[in-house]
């Protein structure tokens, strides 16, 4: 009788594990909205300072959105991501609850913006876009019911409307700048 020798090699198989929201994409969320925060308090604070309210970035949004591009959530938990964000920002908000609403409806259409996007050849631009819209739907619901709840509409809308478009802008670069990096720090592939 002959004897063969075999050995068995390990194989093993590299997948991108998209799609759930496990403890992987919660320490992410954590930690991109732990930093959303404390670059809210400072950061925040110095560019509205320096021009005069008329840009107010909302890190937090930014972190959302940089989380729901790593992650690829469903719709649900697109909306858990946007409640959790939601929550984090009553600590500052001086309206609290309109968040919830806000970053909910803007969470799930970021989770849909980057599902549909990412499978395009304008994939590269998903973040830049993405951001854009979902900052600006964000601060649109925002304003719309705050208008509903202390009225002024012409007056209010005048106001907000060019910081809600200045903020998207800015948030829209930084999201752009921040998910190649994030990206490759978390060994993701498109």
């Amino acid at each position: 009788m002959s004897q063969q020798n075999t050995t068995a090699q390990a194989r093993t198989v590299s997948t991108t594990d998209r799609g759930k929201l496990d403890i992987r994409g919660l320490v992410l969320l954590a930690i991109l909205l732990a930093a959303g925060f404390i670059l809210n308090f400072t950061v925040g604070r110095a560019i509205s300072g320096l021009t005069g309210g008329a840009i107010s970035p909302e890190f937090i949004i930014s972190a959302f959105c940089l989380t729901i591009l790593a992650v690829r959530p469903n719709l649900g938990q697109a909306l858990i991501i946007g409640l959790i964000s939601a929550a984090v920002i009553q600590i500052t908000t001086t309206s609290p609850f309109i968040d919830f609403a806000a970053e909910g409806i803007a969470a799930m259409v970021m989770a849909l913006i980057v599902k549909a996007g990412m499978a395009t050849p304008a994939k590269k631009v998903i973040p830049l876009i993405g951001t854009f819209v979902t900052t600006a739907l964000s601060g649109i619901i925002f304003m719309l019911i705050k208008i509903a709840l202390v009225g002024g509409a012409a007056q209010l809308a005048a106001a907000m409307l060019p910081v809600v478009f200045a903020t998207a802008v800015f948030n829209a670069i930084l999201c752009q700048a921040l998910y190649l990096p994030i990206r490759k720090a978390l060994k993701l592939a498109d």
